[in-house]
């Protein structure tokens, strides 16, 4: 696998280097295999992400596919200042997509994550930034707009989707308790996920098909929240 070659899969040898950092979460260990991961992670990474983002046109608006280090490819060195664990590497690869004008974070997106044994596909947004929780209400209040939301929720989880979890225990001061969409008052964010063993398309290029179609599913959910936040510009 090579950056020339466009996108051929992940290997064994991905899935072996997260197995073997977790095992030896050191910077011994990731210095002796710092070209393992170059080679097994980062170059089918920056072609994983060139592919889906010329593929992605028609589940996004205004896609970022950015093929660096702490833009679409999260970096694998822990932020453990206020963590009680200490060990210094993540042990799963992490992607984002994320779509609109916003920042990185701040946006609607789609979400790919590997660990040994799993990999998971997501939509949404993780967590809505302060500035945006009044509008995200605002919005689920309007029940017109707000259909919109619940199709697409119903829609996800009788294709057996996650709908992240609720946030709050109680409807926040100045919203309906008794509003037939109280319920989604609840989320300080609003994202989808389904997770399954390695499919055998990981190794090969019809990974990109199998994302896709994933994603697919969870378009409606990314297309409220980005809706959502164009109400809010």
């Amino acid at each position: 696998m090579n950056d020339e070659s466009g996108f051929t899969g992940f290997s064994s040898e991905t899935i072996k280097f997260y197995r073997d950092l977790a095992k030896d979460n050191s910077r011994t260990f990731f210095e002796k295999n710092r070209s393992g991961y170059e080679n097994f992670v980062m170059k089918p990474s920056r072609n994983f992400v060139i592919e889906m983002g010329e593929r992605m046109g028609k589940i996004a608006f205004d896609l970022h596919a950015d093929p660096r280090v702490d833009r679409s490819i999260f970096r694998i060195y822990r932020d453990s200042r206020f963590s009680r664990d200490k060990t210094p590497y993540k042990t799963h690869l992490a992607i984002w997509f994320w779509d609109g004008p916003g920042k990185r974070m701040e946006s609607s997106g789609y979400y790919f994550h590997l660990e040994p044994g799993k990999l998971m596909l997501g939509a949404g947004m993780y967590m809505f930034p302060d500035y945006m929780l009044k509008g995200y209400r605002d919005a689920v209040s309007d029940e017109k707009f707000c259909n919109g939301l619940h199709k697409a929720v119903s829609g996800l989880l009788k294709k057996k989707y996650s709908i992240g979890e609720k946030h709050y225990k109680k409807i926040p001061r100045g919203y309906d308790r008794e509003y037939r969409y109280a319920d989604y008052l609840l989320f300080n964010g609003l994202h989808a996920g389904i997770e399954a063993d390695i499919p055998d398309e990981l190794f090969s290029d019809a990974l990109i098909d199998y994302c896709l179609e994933r994603f697919r599913d969870m378009y409606p959910l990314h297309k409220w929240l980005c809706n959502m936040i164009d109400r809010l510009i």
